[in-house]
Formats: structure tokens, C-alpha cells, sequence
């Protein structure tokens, strides 16, 4: 509690495009190694990049999104380091004028309270190839697909100070990219990807504690581990008058620790210079209001619409507005019967089904309509919330829709008051040892007599009724 995290995250997005950044090379995943990659993306000789058009639209949307300035001319740069799936010699990336500068995005915690975040810049680049080191015995293979792809890279301001917050932005982050339709978002694919930079400090002292960054993170639970290790791990060096080091770092998943994978790099490492076969890239007013035109509804202003129009807390307002499936499922729901009910239902019953069954809500056995012709009935007090809990099962499993189910297995909750209070006088004559007690003043029995009633109901019983009912018998 004497220690203060500071965590920034830089976010490596693969932008939805055909084609590569500077070449016409295919930029699809999963062709076999070194088939798409051309003679520009190999850096050969007297070859010339030829900036991505749409891979620009991408960026400007971002930052409009974010609401982010996007800069009127920005300058792409050689970034220049030596490594075996990197063809050039650099990588082409945009390094003191970026496209996007100076946005935020909102994030909503578990505890509902909001907090924004400070994204620094967005700014275009190229990926490197990747080097293989599974399957080669001791050697390494460099399959360079992937050199050319165009990526966003996202910076955050250091405004994180948790894993939990940390997990939320890239959640949030996310969301976005997928909505904007620039990225897939897949992480296997690493089309999703992050750099964690940690610092820990004492309470007390204003400067930042000396960061370590730890690369290519592609799990939420990844980057929780990793900064719930890394904290811990620094605050263990500063606590025994040790000294952290900068440093680049990787997460071992098997040993759920990070281990140094080079000294830390300053800009000044990479001598970047200003690219010279690229132009500075010129973003017109008319293109940036073109553009702001093709912007959907965003998950911030989609959760304001959840807790405004359908009276939703803060926290499952934002888990709807995160996940594009579930919030389309749910306002189909929504639309027929109370909001506050269809999302207890469906972050209750019908998530806990699908997380068992390990599938999405696209692919759920119950439809929307299904779902919400079921809670129809417990509103109009045909079932009861435990009687559709029993119907809901045979939907999950084909075997009807909510009446015809109703119907075949009797499941019609009796709403009679001479029938209810008929089994209300059952149990009472065949507890009379517990009808004594209560009138005694032992007034916690009266759950156990409501529980006499449904079980003698099968569950049918009007649970209200059954109440109010026992209610006017036991005084």
C-alpha cells in the first residue's frame, strides 16, 4: 500500500487492409511461409515504398474516434536496428510527427466508477517478419509474411496504475478497433498485440521509478500476469535497496515470470532520420470531415445511451456497449419485455450456459426472441423465475418453444388463491411443532414455511401469493 504503479501500453494493431503498407503484397494471414512477400517488402535494391491509402483512412478514423487531433502533415522515418526478420535494415514508422496525437479513451472498472486515459499518439508503421523457433532444432527460421504489414501503433499516457485498469483499457481498446472495423482484433493472429512499461515508486516521491518494458503480449490475462509480476518484482528490488534496471523483458507463460531480453533502447538507439523515398503525408480538412461521416455509434456513447434509455448501472451499461453481439442481442430482448431483466438473464443464465458449452452468443441454441418470449412469461406471471429456470434448460436443448413447453410438462404456476391457500394449510397442519415456534417469535421460520409451500407446489406456486398468503394465516 506504500507503492505506486505507473503503467503505459503501447498497442500494435494490424490494420484491416488488403494489401501491405508500402507494397501490393497480399496482407491475409495463414499463407505458407515467404509467399507474400515482395521484392519491396524484401528490400531490395531500387525498390520504392508506395504509402497504403486505406491503411491512412484507418488512422484518421481512429483518431477521430478517440477524439485525437489528426495532424494536417505528419512525416514517416526510418527506424534503424539489425535483426534477422527485419529485411531492411529499418523499419519504416513515423517517429516526431505522428498522424494522431493527444486523444483518451474512457474505461468503466468493475466497482462501475469511470476513469479516463490519455492515449499520447496513434502513428503508422510497418511490422517486421517473424522468426520461428519451434520445429528447427536448435535453429531459427524467419518466415517474412508479415514484414510490410501496416500497423497503428497506440500509445497511452502512464494514467494506468493497475492490472485491472490496464486489462479494462485494452478491453476498451479493444472493442473499439473492431467496431471502427480497422482491425480483426485477433489476438492469436497477433493482430492485437501490446508492450507493457512498468515503474513502481514510493507514495511519496513525485518522480517515476526507473520502467521496464515487457514485449508482445497478446492475452488480457498475459498483460495482467505480467504487470501483477512485474509490480511485485520491483517492489521487492527497491524494498532490499536494490536498484531496477531498464530493460527490455519477455513473459515465460510456463514460469508465469518475466526475464530480460536486452538493455532498453532509447530513441536516440534507433537513429531515426526522416524517410526519404515518402513524402510527408498531407491530411486535407475535407478528407478528415469525409471520414468523420463513416464513424458508427462508439461503445462510449453507445454505454451512455444503455444507462440513459434502458436505466442500466454504469458496469453492465459497459459490458453491453463493449461486446457489439451481446448488445445487439440484448436489445432485441430489451425492446419486448423490462431491461433490467433481460440483463440479469443474460449475464446470468444465459452467459454462465454459453461459457459452459464454450460458445459465443452468435452461436447460442436461444435466440433473442426465444429469450425474450420466456421472460414474457414470467412477467405476465404465467411461470416463475424457478419454473423458467427448468424451461430454459429444454430451450437450450431444442425441445420447443416456451408455450409448447409449457404446456407439454404443466409447468403453468398457480396463481389461484383458494389452491394456494390450500397447501398453505397442509403445511401448517403438518408442522405444528414449527407453526408453534414461529408464534412464539421465532420469526425466521417463516422462510422455512414458504419453503414447504413451493415444494408441495412443485415449484408452481405464485411465490408473492405463497408470501402474502402465509402472511394472513400465521398472525
Amino acid at each position: 500500500m506504500n507503492w505506486k504503479a505507473t503503467i503505459g501500453l503501447e498497442v500494435h494493431i494490424h490494420l484491416k487492409t488488403k494489401s501491405k503498407m508500402f507494397s501490393g503484397s497480399a496482407a491475409s494471414f495463414g499463407a505458407e511461409p515467404n509467399s507474400q512477400a515482395s521484392i519491396i517488402d524484401l528490400g531490395f535494391p531500387g525498390t520504392l515504398p508506395v504509402l497504403n491509402k486505406t491503411a491512412v483512412d484507418m488512422a484518421i478514423k481512429f483518431g477521430l474516434a478517440v477524439e485525437a487531433t489528426v495532424a494536417n502533415e505528419s512525416i514517416f522515418a526510418r527506424k534503424n536496428y539489425f535483426y534477422p526478420d527485419l529485411p531492411k535494415g529499418y523499419q519504416i514508422s513515423q517517429h516526431s510527427h505522428p498522424i494522431v496525437q493527444n486523444g483518451y479513451l474512457d474505461i468503466v472498472l468493475k466497482n462501475g466508477i469511470s476513469k479516463k486515459i490519455g492515449i499520447t499518439r496513434a502513428h503508422l508503421e510497418e511490422d517486421s517478419g517473424k522468426s520461428l523457433h519451434e520445429d528447427f532444432h536448435g535453429k531459427t527460421g524467419i518466415d517474412l509474411n508479415r514484414a510490410g504489414m501496416p500497423l497503428l501503433e497506440i500509445v497511452s499516457e502512464p494514467d494506468i496504475t493497475s492490472a485491472e485498469e490496464a486489462v479494462a483499457y485494452l478491453k476498451t481498446l479493444h472493442t473499439l478497433v473492431q467496431q471502427l472495423d480497422i482491425c480483426t482484433g485477433n489476438m492469436q493472429e497477433g493482430a492485437f498485440r501490446c508492450d507493457v512499461n512498468v515503474s513502481v515508486r514510493p507514495k511519496n516521491q513525485k518522480e517515476f521509478g526507473t520502467r521496464t518494458e515487457t514485449k508482445n503480449l497478446n492475452s488480457f490475462r498475459f498483460v495482467e500476469r505480467t504487470i501483477n509480476y512485474e509490480i511485485e518484482r520491483q517492489i521487492n528490488i527497491l524494498k532490499n535497496g536494490g536498484t531496477v534496471i531498464q530493460q527490455t523483458l519477455l513473459f515465460d507463460v510456463a514460469k508465469n515470470e518475466t526475464r530480460p531480453m536486452r538493455a532498453k533502447e532509447e530513441a536516440t538507439d534507433y537513429r531515426y532520420f526522416p524517410e526519404p523515398d515518402l513524402l510527408p503525408l498531407k491530411v486535407t480538412d475535407e478528407m478528415i470531415q469525409k471520414i468523420s461521416k463513416q464513424i458508427p455509434e462508439l461503445p462510449k456513447e453507445k454505454r451512455e445511451r444503455f444507462a440513459k434509455d434502458y436505466k442500466l448501472n454504469n458496469y453492465i451499461a459497459n459490458l453491453l456497449a463493449n461486446n457489439q453481439d451481446m448488445s445487439s442481442y440484448f436489445e432485441t430482448v430489451a425492446k419486448k419485455i423490462d431491461p433490467t431483466l433481460a440483463a440479469n438473464w443474460i449475464f446470468g443464465e444465459l452467459s454462465a450456459a454459453l461459457n459452459k458449452a464454450e460458445l459465443s452468443i452468435l452461436q447460442s441454441p436461444i435466440s433473442a426472441t426465444e429469450l425474450a418470449q420466456l421472460l414474457a412469461r414470467i412477467e405476465d406471471g404465467t411461470v416463475s423465475g424457478k419454473i423458467a429456470k427448468t424451461i430454459f434448460e429444454r430451450l437450450w436443448h431444442g425441445e420447443g418453444t416456451t408455450d409448447e413447453i409449457i404446456e407439454k410438462q404443466s409447468l403453468k404456476q398457480v396463481t389461484d388463491e383458494n389452491a394456494i391457500e390450500k397447501i398453505i394449510d397442509q403445511v401448517l397442519r403438518d408442522n405444528p411443532d414449527e407453526l408453534a415456534a414461529y408464534r412464539a417469535g421465532k420469526d425466521r421460520l417463516f422462510g422455512f414455511f414458504v419453503g414447504q409451500v413451493m415444494q408441495l407446489s412443485t415449484g408452481k406456486a405464485n411465490p408473492q401469493q405463497v408470501n402474502d398468503l402465509l402472511k394472513k394465516k400465521l398472525l
